[in-house]
């Protein structure tokens, strides 16, 4: 066991630590403290080499570009996300309920996405929103959308020598959204299972049509060719369509702990979301 620890003062020492030694990321810990906790108030000891990277304010901050795009650093807390209006509401509302007070308080989102887990409150809204990670290097950068970056449970395309140093999210066009999240308890509550969706509506046409799942199985589970079922059609035809949206649905969930649940309550909020949507409201978000 080790308990080797590098406490960088700038992204670019961080960067050269992180290449040189292969320490891994912590900021604010909710998850990896959790991990390798030995009991109550026993400090834990983690078997490979830490970076500390909560006080490097080049990962902070979150702001607009021209086209609307959000950009947030990869230490922004789920408090700080939960408070921007300039960030996208299906993520603000994932952010708020992640948790109790003190967790939102110190979780980050790079965390949130390098953790990758399928449970995540983070991830689910932004693949869904086609956000996108931007990792970086000693050499460099790149971007990867967050459902390609994130492989499967635990598992995700972060190489040895880089950080999460920011998301970014485009600017969504919608006529109607909608969030849900189920918990065992609304204090500390870990999802039991997540749904975010939206729809844009145009002259009665559906032009845009997105579902995701999270903790329905190894990682956020969205389906093109279930979306593509309802897209271009009129929301007059939506009634007729909504047993097949919901069936395609049935099928993209895995078969894992308690899978008829998921697929039950699955079926019930998304229903829920398109039966809202064929009634015509005013734009906004479902309830």
């Amino acid at each position: 066991m080790v308990n080797e620890c590098y406490i960088p003062s700038s992204l670019e020492e961080a960067l050269d630590i992180r290449k040189n030694t292969g320490a891994r990321p912590l900021a604010g810990g909710s998850d990896l403290m959790v991990a390798y906790k030995r009991g109550v108030g026993i400090t834990p000891v983690f078997p490979f080499p830490i970076l500390l990277i909560s006080q490097l304010y080049e990962l902070k901050g979150i702001s607009v570009q021209r086209d609307g795009t959000v950009v947030i650093g990869a230490l922004s807390t789920s408090s700080e996300i939960a408070a921007d209006e300039r960030v996208p509401y299906l993520v603000r509302k994932a952010a708020s309920l992640m948790g109790a007070v003190s967790l939102r308080n110190t979780a980050t989102i790079g965390g949130n996405i390098g953790n990758s887990s399928p449970k995540g409150d983070l991830p689910q809204p932004l693949i869904l929103l086609d956000a996108r990670v931007v990792l970086q290097s000693s050499t460099g950068k790149r971007e990867m959308k967050v459902d390609d970056f994130i492989i499967g449970a635990k598992k995700n395309y972060l190489r040895d020598d880089e950080l999460i140093v920011a998301v970014k999210i485009p600017r969504p066009d919608y006529t109607y959204c909608y969030y849900r999240k189920i918990g065992t308890r609304k204090a500390n509550a870990i999802s039991k299972l997540s749904l975010s969706a939206l729809m844009k509506v145009e002259d009665g046409i559906i032009r845009d049509f997105r579902a995701s799942s999270g903790a329905a199985g190894p990682k956020v589970r969205r389906s093109r060719d279930v979306e593509n079922i309802i897209i271009g059609k009129s929301l007059e035809e939506l009634p007729d369509l909504i047993d097949s949206v919901l069936d395609g649905w049935n099928s993209i969930i895995s078969p894992h702990a308690m899978p008829e649940y998921r697929r039950s309550a699955t079926r019930r909020m998304l229903g829920h979301f398109l039966e809202e949507c064929a009634k015509a409201p005013e734009a906004g978000i479902i309830e």
